[in-house]
């Protein structure tokens, strides 16, 4: 990384240390059975399938069809097998996610600093402060909080974003008594996104700290959690990225319900199953994980791709090539998937959901460029190409389904009879009806056998049973799951497929702030973003019956996702059905029944601010009024520019952007004669990054007597609210 050269005692682990926690011929083998259990299955099921399709004739078609076929197949294989394993480590095993685990709880820490630190974007700002918040508070209690500083490290682009982070900070700080250790940044340009914000952070204050942990906005950690993060890392010295997984909290729409419920049930046996593998080769999430700082500073700077946007450019989803150059330097990833105390929040709509695919879809599909880098490790290659697939069986299920209504088309056209013929196996002995049905099931059955298995799982488990509310209610929330599933699943399938397209056609899906919030979608949305799956369902399914009303009510539960998808849409968005199902005890999770101390007060705390805060909309540019004009916000601004330009670092960014220049100034008094809308973006935040224009402006708008008309309708509003 540019400006940071660690100490060569760091670039990599010593001789001493090099000899990794699992043998390499254990995690071989490992690797190697996992695999060839799912490729064996898909053999076998792939064998049916072809032998199906030789009965009644082959052809090009059919060849296409059968290619499908094993690839779809052997996605839902290897999804299988993850939940297969780790049902039978959770039952049988005792596979920890490092070797010595319960060792290292005696671990110290003192003397190590670590850095948590909070990338945001123009988000809610409030949610993130009281994240942030509920974390430091938590750390307080555990007695350790000296070892640790917390960090907002902003992007933000809208004026008024980065106005209200620097107020609640300052509030934040003063409210905690934590000068010195909570710390505000703003980038002067957010090149990189998330990554380039955490190595701006990096070669600006990283050497200062042995760790670093990287969190999302929207995160809450618990404060053992942390500690116990530390004293991994400190009894594992050739440790570079600690994983935690996340459990997802807060959701409040029926949508939100569903989702949370299903992460939370659902993924400690397929965590366990990937970590049966992965081992120490694990991967890297993007949040929530503990980093080591001088190797990730030294070896993860990521490159920019060749060629244009979307898959040129800057890396998007930088968290799976960045764990990809730290095992390349043999340092090891490990997921911590039996550590508590990790939280998240998650978009609580499907459209919203949708749009945070279409970002993430974007940045695995150019991780293609990235497979044949030299000198990745192969399990990175691995890594890589299950992401690059997870949104690739989108469009290949697409093709599946028309491939075989092409087949059925084909053969209504041309009037040909069915002459089926024997299959070519000789244990077979089935009509082509039987044989066709047999291969429904089983494929029912490898994506069905998961939750049957979790479901098993709990019921062995009365303490985690409890905390789903009982065994009955946790089955018949696996059963909603699945039903809402089954209909959600083609509007995946078809956004997946506009998203690969969009790509592959070269538009760039941008970069834009996480929606959370549980609003409820209004109708006349849901109409505009599903119209298109509403038609093309009707026409399908038209088409379908045409074909053979036999065949159409095979396809029902797949047309009806798309037809219905309006309704279906605005109904999950709603916090009412979501406040509903709880009452009902559907989708309950361990955080409802018994929610962590942290959650509780997070939850107290956002509650204070909707009922004594004015949550009406602000006039535009409220933001720049308020650090003109407010004495108080117009101080935090100043102090925080000031301690800018102080930084080497920062300073020299500051002359090349012109802040200081005559013409700043000149764009202040152009800001105070015809106002804000006269002024481009860009100007607007070229003048609030000069210190001496704010304070000059300060100062003129309150003594000048000739403003814009916006100024004076500011100053007398600013005036109203100081008085009441």
């Amino acid at each position: 990384m540019s400006g940071v050269s660690p100490s060569a005692t760091a670039s990599s682990p010593s001789p001493s240390l090099r000899v990794a926690s699992v043998p390499r011929t254990a995690r071989g083998w490992r690797l190697f059975i996992f695999y060839s259990c799912a490729l064996l299955l898909t053999g076998l099921v792939s064998m049916l399938f072809a032998d199906l399709l030789w009965r009644t004739g082959w052809s090009a078609s059919r060849t296409v069809l059968m290619v499908l076929f094993v690839i779809l197949f052997l996605f839902a294989a290897i999804g299988c097998m993850h939940g297969l394993y780790g049902f039978v480590l959770r039952m049988f095993g005792d596979d920890r996610c490092i070797t010595g685990l319960k060792e290292y709880r005696g671990q110290s820490i003192a003397g190590i600093s670590t850095a948590i630190v909070f990338p945001v974007y123009n988000e809610d700002v409030v949610r993130v402060c009281e994240g942030l918040r509920a974390t430091y508070e938590s750390l307080e209690k555990t007695g350790q909080l000296e070892r640790f500083d917390f960090f907002i490290l902003s992007d933000s682009t809208n004026p008024d974003k980065w106005v209200e982070e620097e107020r609640r900070w300052y509030d934040l700080v003063r409210e905690l008594d934590a000068l010195g250790r909570i710390h505000y940044r703003r980038r002067l340009n957010n090149e990189g996104r998330k990554s380039g914000n955490v190595r701006d952070f990096l070669n600006a204050w990283g050497r200062r700290y042995r760790y670093f942990m990287v969190c999302d906005a929207d995160s809450v950690m618990r404060g053992e959690t942390l500690v116990e993060l530390v004293k991994l890392m400190e009894a594992h010295p050739t440790a570079g990225l600690i994983q935690t997984v996340p459990a997802t909290v807060n959701c409040e729409s029926l949508f939100g319900r569903i989702q949370q419920f299903a992460n939370r049930l659902y993924a400690p046996i397929f965590i366990a199953g990937l970590n049966y593998w992965a081992l120490d080769i694990g991967n890297y999430w993007g949040h929530n994980a503990i980093i080591r700082t001088e190797p990730f500073m030294q070896f993860c700077d990521l490159p920019q791709l060749p060629g244009r946007k979307p898959f040129g450019g800057q890396i998007l989803s930088h968290d799976f090539v960045e764990a990809a150059l730290l095992l390349r330097e043999n340092w090891e990833v490990w997921f911590a998937y039996d550590l508590e105390g990790s939280y998240e929040e998650a978009p609580q709509a499907m459209i919203e959901n949708a749009q945070r695919e279409r970002r993430w879809c974007q940045g695995n599909l150019q991780h293609g460029l990235v497979l044949f880098a030299k000198g990745l490790r192969g399990v990175s290659r691995l890594h890589l190409m299950l992401g690059i697939c997870g949104y690739l069986a989108g469009p290949l299920w697409l093709a599946f389904l028309l491939t075989f209504n092409w087949i059925c088309w084909f053969h209504k056209h041309t009037g040909l009879s069915d002459i089926p013929v024997h299959a070519f196996t000789p244990y077979l002995n089935l009509s082509a009806t039987t044989h066709a049905l047999l291969i429904f099931v089983i494929c029912m059955v490898v994506i069905m056998l998961p939750k049957v298995l979790v479901l098993i799982d709990l019921s062995y488990d009365s303490q985690r049973r409890r905390a789903f509310g009982g065994l009955a209610r946790a089955t018949t929330g696996v059963a909603a799951e699945t039903i809402f599933s089954t209909l959600h699943a083609p509007l995946l399938m078809l956004w997946h497929t506009r998203f690969v397209l969009i790509n592959l056609l070269g538009v760039s899906g941008g970069w834009w702030p996480q929606k959370r919030a549980a609003d409820g979608t209004a109708w006349t949305y849901a109409i505009r973003r599903h119209w298109g799956h509403t038609l093309f369902g009707l026409v399908w399914g038209a088409f379908m019956w045409w074909l053979g009303p036999s065949l159409f009510w095979w396809f029902t539960p797949m047309l009806a996702g798309m037809i219905l998808s309006i309704p279906l849409s605005v109904f999950t968005s709603r916090r009412s059905l979501g406040a509903r199902a709880r009452k009902l005890g559907l989708f309950l999770t361990p955080e409802e029944i018994a929610p962590p101390p942290e959650l509780v007060a997070l939850r107290a705390n956002m509650k204070v601010h909707e009922i004594t805060e004015d949550t009406s909309p602000r006039r535009p540019h409220a933001g720049l009024a308020e650090a003109v004009l407010d004495p108080y916000v117009n101080a935090i601004h100043v102090s925080l520019l000031r301690e800018k330009q102080l930084n080497p670092f920062y300073a020299e960014q500051l002359a090349t952007l012109g802040v200081g220049t005559p013409q700043v100034r000149a764009l202040g008094e152009k800001l105070l004669a015809a106002g804000p809308d006269k002024l481009t973006p860009a100007e607007r935040l070229l003048i609030m990054a000069d210190e001496r224009t704010m304070v000059w402006l300060y100062h003129e708008a309150w003594l000048r007597q000739s403003l814009a008309p916006w100024w004076k309708a500011s100053i007398r509003g600013y005036s109203r609210q100081d008085e009441s």
